[in-house]
């Protein structure tokens, strides 16, 4: 009697559970059918994966853009540097690669220069003509400045701009303006050469700083893009298809987890091996202060004696605070950097002599 009640009783149960179970789904799908789809706002968070729905450019304009900057460049070298428009090759895919070479009108010998290559921003852009004036200070201490333009940047195309590989193939387009150097220019020394660059700029020259192999002895990375898991929560749809539908990604962090891990330098920090240096703004409104800290603070905790880092409390002009006016943050931002860089770079050592 006791054997059968029990039975009874664990049927009881189990019928409840399954009817209870049956009326929350029931609830579920009739609030979810009396919920109003607001169309406009659906298209908003839609985000594609298809290369087709990238963000688009007026190709033509960027095109003239471009030449307008390569003309004001020449102009402005002219009896000041020697400066000339280079392409060379990416060791990835034999992609052709222009850049920006800036050198000294007096050559030193062999290995007599150290050199820098000095990385634009921007998730589609193109080195500006605003850098001359660092540029000029650069040459003027005796490097050798080459500023690449890596695939997806503007003024070179639609499938230039389509090939854009943010985090990927893009780092390995940097690091070959190297074997440029090495392979055409005698009076660079393999063994002072650098690499800098601003927010995008800075998470590429991060990246490379963090591979296991790099040919760089120091870097600078300034606002540099840290975290893509977190930023691209942060930005939103409208930032995010900008990623999605790149070709060797295809997906947002969710979706493809493993991809936005590799492609974010703050989970990379172990690998350092030399020095870097990075300056940061709170009241930056691009990579957000909540960003970039977040390097600054894996370096301080896993890097204290290779990172040179300095935070900037709200320096005019935000995100560009060191490339825009003449600020007290702005000098003193590149006095840093200048003597970072000198530190290790020696850039007044003539070694052909």
């Amino acid at each position: 009697m006791f054997a059968v009640t029990t039975k009874n009783s664990l049927r009881s149960r189990i019928l409840s559970s399954v009817i209870l179970t049956l009326l929350i789904a029931s609830f579920a799908i009739s609030a979810f059918s009396q919920v109003t789809i607001d169309s406009l706002r659906a298209r908003r968070l839609y985000v594609s994966t298809d290369l087709k729905d990238h963000p688009v450019s007026n190709y033509e304009r960027a095109i003239l853009g471009k030449a307008r900057t390569d003309s004001s460049y020449y102009a402005a070298c002219e009896g000041v540097m020697d400066f000339k428009k280079i392409m060379y090759w990416s060791s990835i895919d034999s992609m052709e690669i222009p850049a920006y070479l800036y050198q000294p009108l007096e050559k030193r010998g062999p290995k007599g220069h150290a050199a820098m290559v000095w990385i634009h921003g921007g998730v589609h852009s193109n080195w500006g003509f605003s850098m001359f004036r660092f540029v000029k200070e650069a040459i003027e201490q005796g490097y050798v400045i080459i500023a690449p333009e890596y695939r997806g940047s503007t003024g070179y195309g639609k499938e230039f701009h389509e090939a854009i590989d943010y985090g990927g193939y893009e780092v390995d387009d940097c690091i070959d303006a190297v074997d440029y150097m090495i392979e055409n220019l005698p009076h660079v020394d393999p063994d002072r050469i650098g690499i800098m660059g601003w927010s995008h700029g800075g998470f590429i020259t991060a990246h490379s700083l963090f591979r296991e192999e790099h040919p760089f002895q120091c870097g600078a990375a300034i606002v540099p893009v840290t975290n893509l898991i977190f930023r691209l929560s942060y930005k939103g749809p409208g930032y995010q298809r900008s990623f999605s539908t790149q070709e060797r990604i295809q997906g947002l962090p969710f979706e493809k987890q493993e991809i936005y891990v590799e492609r974010s330098p703050v989970y990379h920090v172990d690998n350092l091996q030399v020095p870097i240096l990075v300056h940061i703004a709170t009241n930056d409104r691009d990579v957000n202060f909540v960003e970039c800290e977040m390097m600054v603070n894996a370096l301080i905790v896993k890097k204290p004696n290779l990172a040179e880092t300095k935070i900037y409390q709200d320096p005019p002009f935000g995100h560009s605070f060191s490339r825009r006016g003449d600020s007290r943050e702005l000098r003193d931002s590149w006095n840093r950097t200048w003597t970072f860089f000198e530190w290790t770079l020696q850039p007044y050592l003539d070694k052909s002599k």
